[in-house]
């Protein structure tokens, strides 16, 4: 199968796993996502096939989305055996995947260029106005508070911390989203993400304000 097909086969694969997803990583998310991958692939001259992949499948493996993340890179190997991908492509696909969440922010960096770049793009869509919507969404979906004071932000988390402890939207920025215009690998990714972080301070900034008017 030529890679044309592969990466059609894979965006209707995709949807069809994540389309009603309410969480934040649904469909729109992935194609904002690839788009970005391939966008950043171009002008950091990464392999655009391997990007554009990896992006189109790393929330097909996420561990938030599955029993385990062994269970959710299972099926990406599955899927991508299906449609007759060859061994070493799905090691770099993988590789990719398995490495990219932010996990409580203690990850070493990715070590390829696909790597940084698919999460680059990941990440640039954690931030601005779409990242902010995301966050709400996603901490509607887990049963957390828009805001509670007396719940402060955590810092130097363990995985499982992040992934299991109390938190808040609110904190959600100052626990990884403020954090991750200096993550960005390419310097692409680092010119958008300028943007999007003042965006999101200027958010915080009318938040607070607001918070403070009608809760005094």
């Amino acid at each position: 199968m030529d890679k044309e097909k592969m990466i059609k086969f894979t965006k209707e694969y995709v949807y069809n796993e994540l389309h009603n997803e309410s969480s934040g990583h649904d469909w729109y998310h992935i194609a904002r996502v690839t788009f970005m991958a391939r966008t950043i692939a171009i002008e950091e001259h990464a392999d655009e096939f391997i990007c554009e992949m990896a992006a189109l499948l790393h929330d097909i493996a996420d561990e938030k989305l599955n029993e385990s993340e062994e269970a959710g890179l299972q099926k990406v190997i599955t899927w991508l055996n299906s449609i007759g991908t060859d061994a070493s492509t799905i090691q770099r696909i993988i590789s990719i995947i398995s490495t990219m969440s932010f996990k409580g922010g203690g990850q070493p960096k990715m070590t390829s260029l696909e790597g940084q770049v698919v999460q680059d793009a990941d990440r640039l869509d954690a931030i601005g106005a779409i990242g902010i919507a995301r966050t709400f969404a996603y901490a509607g979906s887990k049963g957390e508070l828009i805001y509670d004071p007396e719940l402060k932000p955590r810092i130097n988390m363990t995985k499982e911390e992040y992934r299991k402890g109390r938190s808040s939207a609110i904190n959600h920025f100052y626990e990884k989203l403020l954090t991750l215009k200096e993550k960005m690998n390419t310097g692409y990714a680092k010119q958008l993400a300028e943007e999007r972080h003042r965006l999101m301070e200027q958010y915080l900034d009318d938040f607070f304000n607001e918070w403070k008017t009608g809760n005094e």
